[in-house]
């Protein structure tokens, strides 16, 4: 078939594009907001992208076309792909027609840690010789690509709670069909689709309701609102449910966490007693957590607790989750996809661990919806706790946020942090923060970058101004 992609470049949708044209489809595609690592990864697969949206992008006209779920009505594609009464789908819905049906699906849902969780438990069951088909919203590291399709019995998916399609404007978590299900936390997010809390924990009742009576709900009790919503299922819950945390009524447990070497290591205990003693590169209790969602789900698939440990302790993460860029000049240049105050303050947490007698500069850019809207203004003051220094950029586009509601008020937020008595400054623009930073930047210094988009390639023109500084000053 020829599969025609509207939004080729969102995560999910590339990683879609390169897995039908693994199933030996034909695959194109259209965007207008290109950029890496998905625009590198499909061009490196030969999927050939149009600029722009045009409606002779359809001529001859595909198979099946795609839906990204940021395409609106009014879209040129989209309109003439409905004019001509063209078959058309959801990413969720191929995905679960074209890979899952059938098979055995781990679906690795909630507000924070998805994409690490998913990468995790991929090269987890990889090890473990199932050979699992995965689709996850970022690269995964040990395997260079965000998918991959096999032949084996199982398939391993990141569980958005972002909503579908204009057409279908449920969670795509709600398609994949899962055996188990890992549900890390639940917090407010998404303000643009979601009016309240309520909303999103009925839209995580609902996936919990899909696990069948023999699979598995891997619920994160550290989280109050997993809890709630676990609670409030109570005798409907027709599943087994495995919890996991740190706190002690949780069935799985971490415990003696040791962040000072170059591998975190934990223990894990199982109703009191001890299972296993692990450790990873990853930084910071969440993602301890994060592993031992993964060890559940794996010891339920049948995989020894050796191989487990062996895995998590050769996992390289997530591009783009506390990924290293570059060192220059005596400077760490980290990337980093948080946006939600807790994932901001649990990745600077994670940081100061990792780094606790340097330096440690934030950077943050409010790109995501929720991050542009005034929803999370107090609980971004206490986000960057961890930090010494502070720069924020201005709520992108913040024309268009308006038209959702109050944006981010960022003087006041910069306020609120200077009175904790660091330094913090509003500027607008990539540009401003990278001539700021310029003359401050000293040896030993870890710079934190945080944004859910491109951010006008801060990293690469960070790095090079410390490079050209260290070949003026040698």
């Amino acid at each position: 078939m020829q599969y025609h992609l509207i939004g080729i470049c969102g995560t999910a949708m590339a990683a879609l594009a390169g897995m039908l044209q693994a199933r030996g489809h034909h695959v194109t595609g259209s965007d207008e907001n290109v950029y890496p690592p998905m625009s590198t990864m499909l061009a490196s697969l030969g999927i050939d992208v149009m600029q722009g949206y045009k409606s002779e992008h359809l001529q001859p006209p595909p198979d099946c076309v795609i839906v990204g779920n940021a395409i609106p009505r009014g879209n040129p594609e989209l309109e003439a792909a409905l004019n001509q009464k063209l078959l058309y789908r959801s990413q969720a819905e191929v995905v679960k027609e074209e890979f899952i049906r059938g098979r055995r699906s781990l679906v690795v849902a909630g507000t924070h840690g998805k994409t690490t969780t998913t990468s995790i438990a991929a090269w987890v069951m990889d090890q473990g010789g199932l050979d699992p088909s995965f689709l996850i919203g970022g690269v995964a590291q040990n395997f260079g690509v965000s998918f991959r399709v096999t032949n084996s019995d199982y398939f391993i998916i990141e569980g958005d709670e972002y909503d579908t399609a204009y057409f279908d404007k449920g969670p795509k978590f709600m398609h994949y069909l899962p055996e188990i299900a890992i549900v890390n936390n639940i917090e407010f997010d998404h303000a643009d689709i979601y009016p309240n809390l309520d909303a999103v924990k009925l839209a995580f009742r609902r996936l919990m309701n899909l696990v069948p009576a023999n699979g598995r709900l891997i619920a994160g009790w550290d989280s109050p609102h997993v809890r709630e919503v676990v609670g409030e299922m109570g005798q409907k819950l027709f599943t087994q449910l495995e919890t996991f945390g740190a706190t002690e009524d949780a069935k799985w447990r971490i415990s003696n966490t040791d962040f000072s070497g170059e591998l975190s290591k934990f223990t894990v205990t199982r109703e009191g007693e001890q299972w296993g003693e692990f450790q990873t590169p990853l930084i910071g209790e969440f993602n301890l957590l994060n592993c031992l969602a993964v060890i559940i789900a794996a010891d339920a698939w049948g995989i020894d607790r050796e191989t487990i440990r062996a895995a998590l302790a050769t996992f390289k993460n997530v591009r783009r989750r506390a990924e290293i860029r570059g060192e220059e000049k005596g400077v760490t240049v980290i990337d980093d996809f948080a946006h939600h105050p807790t994932a901001v303050r649990e990745t600077l947490r994670g940081l100061r661990n990792r780094y606790p007698s340097r330096r440690l500069i934030a950077v943050f850019e409010p790109r995501s919806w929720s991050s542009r809207l005034a929803v999370f203004q107090n609980e971004y003051a206490n986000a960057f706790a961890d930090a010494d220094y502070v720069l924020l950029a201005s709520v992108f586009d913040s024309q268009k946020a308006l038209e959702k509601g109050k944006t981010l008020d960022t003087s006041k937020l910069i306020a609120d942090i200077a009175k904790q008595g660091k330094p913090a400054f509003a500027l607008a623009n990539a540009a401003e923060i990278i001539e700021h930073l310029r003359p401050q930047l000293r040896a030993g210094d870890v710079l934190a970058i945080m944004s859910n988009g491109g951010f006008d390639s801060i990293h690469e023109k960070l790095l090079a101004v410390l490079k050209e500084q260290q070949a003026v000053s040698s």
